[in-house]
């Protein structure tokens, strides 16, 4: 103890002489004073250093065993309690002076500030505690103030981008500060206050200026700029939060003009060319692609990737997306595309490469689609005409796209539509195999070249099927086929869709023989003038045993459209009951070879009716499930369970599912509570 004492005032002499410490720095300021401070501090930390060596035993030994502070300690206690408690507020002032003029670009001594810095640190002995509180705390608030009074002037003078330069070249500035002179634990700290005072106080006001903020960087495409804005604002909290509004609505607004400009442009071109109204359809989607793809990329590279931003850029195209244009719904308009792409003769002509990659495009945006249902069954109509009619450009192209279907929405959603592709690759191997039986039994060969493509009811979309009177000459051909493949699957029903069916007939006029490409219904009609010369509507109706919808479209492609195969009675483009048909001899065409089409049925109707079957069963499924499980249940939260449940697919309807309870209720699947009318039961 006595040591230690000895030590301690040999120290205060030392300090408080006159060639000591204490007054040399007592008459100096500012910059030579910090010098003076620095100086004088590594002559004491020597001092003491030779001290604690020339009474090394005395620390070793005797000071350990009474449990007395190193004579190390002591001495640096002694400036501690002599010198720094006297000064370090005038040293503080010092050094937060000279930060402030290197932010006002002079040059200052940063080796000095370090040392300076240094003593606040070490003074402490192991602890941060004087730095912190005689110097960080002084330091931040005096940065804060600085920085609140360049804010100011900036947000009135600057644009967007220049502020945020600015702002960004402060915050490399403050943090070269830290690893040249202040101590590393200051660096969040300090970057808190700068990025307080520039941005989140200034963050609304910065985003929204008319000229240059979030809106106009947008609009015009400034990726730097908005790349800057996301660094800055990455780092305040919930900063991010206005960018990403404002990015979705943007968004949302352009897509939402793409949806004006093409419904625009349908209804001017409505009146001229039904076919044009397609074509500005097609031109819809592939901007809608495109915006995607801009935005997307935004997200990317501007916002790192980050959530909310694709949250943003999803829930942005979702609103425009369920939009409809020209009275089509937009998942007909992207199934409509898709077809366009992947059939021969489609409108989009791209290689290979470019088909996959527009593909892959498609079904990102089938993601935002609302009626994910709506567009499969509409998909699986056109997917059907394709592989029926020999459309499809490219096998492979139709099993890519329902492999990407299947990753995004499941491999329910596509199984369908996998059996539709498997059954036809089934067709052409069992069309070989009735070929081979063919040539195996000449007798049984109808003397007519007979393909027949063998669907599975499940898989494809349901058609109409007539009992079509056929000529007979294609009844044979049907019941050869019948034969065949009853000895190959015996417990099967053919049930024979003749509305999908086509025909080549060799029809002999006047100025030469040609080809005609027909539909089974076409040709069936065509046949029946071989016997007679002339037939009334009602006659041709009769044998045919067709519905007057079908008989008046099948007469009005053979006598009123571009190739008049029957000369009708009276001669008007109306077809009626009344009217008499006669075969056409003199019809001639410069082509040998030509297809007469018949006019398409809308199936608009029949698939959103189809679609709405469908989605009874499934909000049905869905209701039986969730009460199995759950045994009682509320109505409301049987409600949202719901359509939790469906939202992948489709967005049921409130009244719908309300309508499909009632339904199970009169069906015994559920019950009401006798007290609570708004519970329900399941029945086992």
């Amino acid at each position: 103890m006595q040591c230690s004492a000895v030590t301690s005032q040999f120290v205060a002499n030392y300090l408080f002489s006159d060639a000591g410490t204490l007054p040399s720095l007592r008459e100096k300021h500012d910059e030579f004073m910090l010098r003076e401070l620095v100086k004088r501090w590594a002559n004491h930390k020597v001092m003491v250093r030779w001290l604690s060596r020339f009474f090394h035993y005395l620390d070793r030994y005797f000071i350990a065993r009474r449990s007395l502070p190193p004579l190390n300690e002591v001495g640096l206690a002694c400036f501690r309690d002599l010198v720094y408690q006297e000064l370090n507020g005038k040293a503080r002032d010092a050094v937060i002076s000279l930060i402030d003029q290197e932010r006002e670009g002079e040059q200052i001594d940063r080796a000095l500030l370090k040392n300076v810095l240094d003593i606040f640190v070490e003074i402490g002995m192991g602890q941060m505690d004087y730095y912190e509180n005689d110097f960080e705390s002084a330091m931040l608030k005096d940065t804060a103030a600085y920085y609140s009074r360049k804010a100011s002037n900036w947000i009135l003078d600057d644009s967007c981008p220049d502020y945020m330069l600015k702002a960004e070249e402060c915050l490399m500035r403050e943090k070269d500060r830290v690893s040249h002179y202040l101590h590393s634990s200051s660096e969040p700290k300090l970057l808190e206050k700068v990025q307080h005072e520039e941005l989140s106080v200034y963050a609304n006001q910065l985003l929204e200026k008319e000229h240059s903020g979030c809106h106009a960087l947008l609009r015009d495409d400034k990726v730097e700029d908005l790349s800057r804005m996301f660094r800055l604002f990455s780092k305040i909290p919930r900063g991010l939060d206005p960018v990403s509004s404002i990015f979705k609505q943007h968004v949302t607004a352009e897509g939402t003009a793409l949806v004006k400009q093409a419904e625009d442009a349908a209804s001017s071109k409505k009146a001229d060319k039904k076919d044009v109204v397609g074509l500005q359809e097609q031109v819809f989607v592939r901007k809608v692609i495109e915006l995607h793809d801009k935005y997307l990329a935004y997200v990317n590279d501007c916002f790192q990737n980050h959530t909310l931003f694709h949250k943003a850029l999803k829930e942005a195209f979702e609103v425009f997306c369920n939009k409809g244009v020209a009275g089509s719904s937009s998942a007909e308009l992207l199934a409509t595309f898709c077809d366009n792409i992947l059939k021969k003769g489609g409108s989009e002509k791209l290689s290979d490469e470019a088909i996959e990659e527009t593909l892959e495009k498609v079904v990102k945006l089938l993601a935002y689609i609302s009626d994910k249902d709506l567009f499969a069954e509409f998909y699986r109509k056109k997917l059907a005409r394709r592989l029926l009619f020999d459309k499809s450009a490219n096998d492979d192209h139709e099993r890519s796209i329902l492999t990407k279907l299947k990753q995004q929405c499941g491999g329910q959603f596509t199984s369908k539509m996998e059996g539709m592709v498997t059954d036809l690759t089934l067709a052409r191997e069992n069309q070989t195999s009735f070929e081979e039986y063919l040539s195996n039994n000449p007798n049984a060969n109808p003397g007519i070249d007979l393909t027949v493509t063998v669907l599975t009811t499940g898989f494809w979309p349901s058609y109409k099927s007539f009992d079509l009177n056929l000529p007979a000459e294609m009844v044979k051909c049907v019941e050869v086929f019948r034969e065949f493949y009853q000895i190959k699957t015996k417990h099967r029903k053919l049930t024979w869709i003749y509305s999908l069916g086509t025909c080549n007939l060799i029809g002999k006029f006047e100025p030469k023989t040609m080809e005609l490409i027909v539909t089974t219904y076409q040709a069936s009609a065509l046949l029946l003038f071989n016997s007679s010369d002339r037939l009334s509507y009602s006659e041709i109706m009769t044998q045919l045993n067709l519905t007057d919808d079908d008989v008046v479209r099948l007469l009005h492609s053979l006598s009123c459209a571009k190739y008049k195969i029957l000369n009708k009675e009276p001669n008007t483009k109306i077809i009626s009951p009344t009217d008499h048909f006669e075969f056409n001899s003199k019809f001639t065409d410069k082509m040998r070879r030509i297809k007469i089409p018949l006019p398409p049925v809308d199936e608009k109707k029949k698939v959103i009716e189809d679609v709405d079957k469908d989605r009874r069963y499934a909000i049905d499924a869905s209701i039986v499930r969730i009460m199995k499980s759950r045994k009682v249940l509320g109505h409301q939260q049987l409600v949202m369970e719901c359509v939790e449940q469906l939202g992948r697919m489709f967005k049921p309807d409130f009244r719908a599912i309300k309508k499909r309870i009632e339904d199970l209720i009169t069906r015994d699947y559920l019950e009401r509570d006798k007290e609570n009318p708004n519970l329900f039961r399941y029945l086992a």
